[in-house]
């Protein structure tokens, strides 16, 4: 099983739940101001898979405001739409080994009961995981071929068991029961290794080898202390598995182990985490990914002599999300910045040229009116140094005073990098200005960093989220009193911490589908995210144990704190954060006099995937931030 294309919603989630709404705002200067609709004019593309002879290659768009699968030339030219949902959001997985019947994933509203489906080649489409309250996942095809791999948790909503489904009969066969909360990581090119780890803390994992010939599942990680080992590609012969851990250092690199001796030896190291390193499919290239410093870099090698390959040079904007074609001729890849939406290209090793196949931007929007990311860092509370993206607002005059957002990634333990969002470049097209804040408990800056708010959330994190709005007022054109903060998820919890835990430091806060109640929360986590629980226990806390604790940090039992003004969206169908959470902390604020806005999406979960949603809500937070912001509309 090749695991080349295994983050199909990577690109997707992430960006869905920014903002995509503009207006007027209050910077110096003249430079265009584009509307909402001109805004969500830019497509999401995420996906790029090839097709069987190589000539198309399949991906997920959401051009008709709900994600749909087109399919393109590889060589550049008109995409064709191959579906048309209007209600729930498709995403490609792959093609079919010899023709062009394409599966796909697909849930209903957003509740993350995901089915794989079959669309045949007249357009007729069967479930092919039918299974009422069961979660399927792809992982991949064999090696010849005639059964793909994947996981469900049809037998234990707890755990994913592993199966192949055979192409011809469609008829599925489980290959290995997971009873231990164990993660599917790799499979060798021979079929019969699987790779497994399993979760024990945030910063403490094991590895596991299962063989499929003899039944016996080996532990390949014995250790002491907290040390990551993450599979992440098998050798094309199949001789080693290639893992990440972070033993004896900060950042994680690739080790490889020799399955019949165990053998282990170091691989690759770098100055930051590398975040994964896998092979081509036959083998010629190998791929390194590392996070440097919010941006991914991309390292490929010829995998026999180890000299680099050059890659294609385009302009403003970076290469990532690499994935070879069976033959190795073609490479799709991702490229984009900050300021320029993420399109998919196709690379031709053989004529050695580029061939672009989707135009995400607009052509209403002029990419000049948008800002790149400035990483800045400044010294927290404690003296700890805390990085951040930076965006600023073009034209800003001498004198001038302006509004400002402090944006929260979620988590815990996320990261905000440096790629493109319609929700801050049009908050910086009118005029706010925006610090992307990389608070302690953030991933890529080492497991130090990473473990510094375990047991301590909505305290010191919340405090460097304090300290990054002073260094924007230290910017000497940032007011103050007009600083708001924002975030989704993890980042809504501490938009609504910073009103409860430090209600004189924001002047207002937006909170999409954030937490207020950790007990309710860690409670009620989904059956099928059961090998993280314990994991959230330890980093959080245990909704038992730390019962005391866990309501100290919840900002629904200090509501009363909550005086300035504050706007919740929630999804009724998210399974993650439930919509009581945000029911009862707009009730809780409300009652005692606060000014709260409430926004629920009947058909979205864990963020708002549908443009007509993201074009309400996140219009409806930027005419909320416009009235509690902006002085020249009447804001305090």
């Amino acid at each position: 099983m090749k695991k080349r294309n295994t983050a199909v919603l990577s690109l997707i989630l992430p960006a869905a739940i920014m903002l995509a709404t503009i207006v007027a705002g209050c910077g110096g200067g003249e430079n265009r101001r584009y509307t909402i609709e001109e805004f969500m004019g830019n497509n999401l593309v995420s996906g790029g898979v090839f097709s069987h002879d190589e000539s198309r290659i399949l991906f997920t768009a959401d051009n008709t405001g709900i994600f749909n699968i087109y399919s393109a030339p590889v060589l550049g030219g008109e995409a064709v739409q191959l579906t048309d949902s209007r209600k729930n959001s498709i995403f490609a997985l792959s093609y079919f080994p010899d023709d062009d019947r394409i599966l796909y994933l697909s849930d209903e509203g957003g509740n993350e009961i995901h089915h794989i489906y079959l669309r045949e080649l007249d357009g007729s489409v069967r479930d092919l995981t039918p299974w009422k309250n069961a979660k399927s996942v792809f992982y991949g095809w064999t090696s010849v071929r005639d059964h793909f791999v994947f996981g469900s948790n049809k037998r234990d909503q707890r755990f994913m068991d592993v199966y192949v489904m055979d192409v011809r009969t469609l008829e599925p066969r489980m290959i290995y029961l997971n009873d231990a909360g164990y993660s599917l990581g790799a499979m060798s090119n021979d079929d019969r290794y699987l790779a497994f780890t399993r979760t024990i803390t945030e910063h403490n994992s094991e590895m596991y080898l299962y063989d499929r010939e003899t039944g016996v599942t080996t532990h390949l990680s014995p250790h002491e202390g907290e040390v990551n080992f993450l599979p992440n590609d098998f050798s094309p012969d199949s001789r080693y598995l290639y893992y990440l851990t972070d033993e004896g250092s900060e950042y994680l690199y690739v080790k490889r182990i020799e399955i019949g001796t165990g053998s282990a030896e170091t691989v690759e190291k770098a100055q930051w985490d590398i975040v994964y390193s896998h092979f081509s499919w036959k083998g010629k290239y190998k791929v390194t990914g590392i996070n440097n410093d919010g941006s991914i870099e991309i390292i490929v090698r010829d995998a026999a002599g180890g000299a680099p390959v050059e890659l294609p040079d385009l302009p403003g904007g970076e290469i990532t999300a690499i994935y070879f074609s069976r033959s190795d001729r073609y490479m799709r890849f991702y490229h984009g910045s900050a300021s320029s939406p993420t399109d998919i290209h196709v690379y031709d090793f053989q004529t050695r040229k580029s061939h672009r196949i989707t135009n995400s931007l607009n052509p209403a929007i002029d990419r000049d009116d948008l800002v790149d990311a400035q990483v800045v860092r400044y010294r927290s509370f404690d003296g700890e140094v805390i990085p951040a993206n930076y965006y600023k607002p073009k034209n800003i005059r001498p004198g001038d005073s302006i509004p400002a957002i402090i944006h929260v990634h979620g988590g815990p333990g996320g990261q905000a990098r440096k790629t493109y969002s319609d929700a801050i470049q049009y908050f910086v097209n009118h005029g706010y200005a925006v610090l992307s804040v990389n608070n302690r408990g953030s991933s890529g800056y080492g497991k130090r960093f990473l473990a510094l708010d375990d047991m301590r959330h909505g305290q010191d994190d919340l405090r460097d989220c304090i300290e990054g709005k002073n260094w924007l007022v230290m910017t000497g054109y940032v007011d103050p009193h007009r600083v708001a903060i924002l975030g989704a998820s993890y980042g809504g919890y501490m938009a609504l911490a910073a009103l409860t835990f430090a209600p004189e430091e924001f002047a207002a806060g937006v909170d999409l589908f954030g937490i207020s109640n950790w007990l309710r929360t860690l409670q009620s986590l989904p059956a099928w995210r059961e090998s993280y629980r314990e994991a959230m226990y330890r980093e959080m806390g245990h909704p038992e144990r730390d019962a005391e604790y866990l309501r100290s940090i919840s900002p629904l039992f200090h509501a009363e704190r909550i005086t300035k003004p504050l706007m919740v969206l929630q999804g009724w169908n998210d399974p993650q954060v439930l919509k009581v959470e945000s029911d009862e902390i707009v009730k809780a604020a409300r009652d005692n006099g606060a000014q709260v806005e409430y926004m629920i999406f009947e058909d979205e979960g864990h963020g708002f995937l549908k443009r007509k949603n993201r074009m309400a809500g996140y219009g409806a937070i930027l005419e909320f931030l416009d009235r509690h912001l902006r002085e020249d509309r009447g804001g305090a």
